[in-house]
């Protein structure tokens, strides 16, 4: 478990939760999967392999996938996802290449080049019309990175979910990357459970932290159960 340390640990399911994302679509993007007779391969392989069969995210993941979804539901396919993936590679030169702060200027460029041929070698103008007609690139990546701390070499460190306002950070290096009140460390689900059982202000007094960091836990389980089940 050393090994996990300052990698996060999620299941599909964690990772949804936080996300608003299916469980069952960030296993098929990781997965891959068969529709009919055509195989779809993975978007990318996850950080973690634990050899228990079951499916792992690390913080990288997350942050991939946060970008990944924002393409798609502005309607591009999964499948032109993974091929601007694959160039970004290149381009940007890591493994996770949307969730790094270089992709926040590469990006166009990327999604431009994609634009030009698709696999069959067919000229395609999708992208170019989404970002330079419909869209502007900037629009869809800057509040999504906007939220993020990155590191001396442009790699995530960590995550504001609700803007650092908010006073929620996920942190691999911290709690194996779940949720934490900012002001006190304090996991989010274990002040936001002890104010479910206890009430807030006796789990503010059982773990010494203020009651607005106990409300604001709550505050954050609570949105996200209500975002699961819309």
């Amino acid at each position: 478990m050393d090994s996990l340390i300052g990698v996060g640990v999620y299941t599909p399911a964690e990772a949804g939760r936080l996300l608003h994302i299916s469980p069952a679509k960030i296993s098929r993007w990781l997965r891959g999967h068969r529709i009919e007779n055509k195989n779809y391969e993975p978007l990318w392989t996850p950080q973690i392999t634990l050899h228990d069969r079951k499916m792992y995210l690390g913080f990288r993941d997350l942050m991939e996938a946060r970008i990944a979804n924002s393409f798609i539901q502005i309607g591009i396919s999964p499948q032109r996802v993974r091929s601007a993936i694959q160039l970004a590679r290149e381009v940007v030169g890591d493994d996770r290449p949307l969730s790094t702060d270089r992709f926040r200027t590469d990006g166009r460029t990327i999604f431009l080049q994609t634009a030009d041929i698709d696999s069959n070698g067919e000229q395609k103008e999708a992208f170019l019309n989404l970002f330079s007609k419909q869209y502007e690139f900037r629009q869809v990546i800057e509040p999504l990175l906007k939220s993020i701390d990155f590191d001396d070499n442009g790699l995530p460190r960590q995550w504001w979910p609700l803007g650092k306002r908010g006073q929620i950070v996920v942190d691999p290096a911290r709690g194996f990357g779940q949720p934490l009140d900012a002001a006190t460390n304090v996991p989010t689900a274990v002040l936001s459970a002890a104010a479910k059982h206890h009430g807030i202000t006796e789990a503010a007094r059982m773990f010494e932290v203020p009651i607005t960091s106990v409300r604001r836990a709550v505050s954050f389980e609570v949105g996200m159960v209500l975002q699961a089940a819309a």
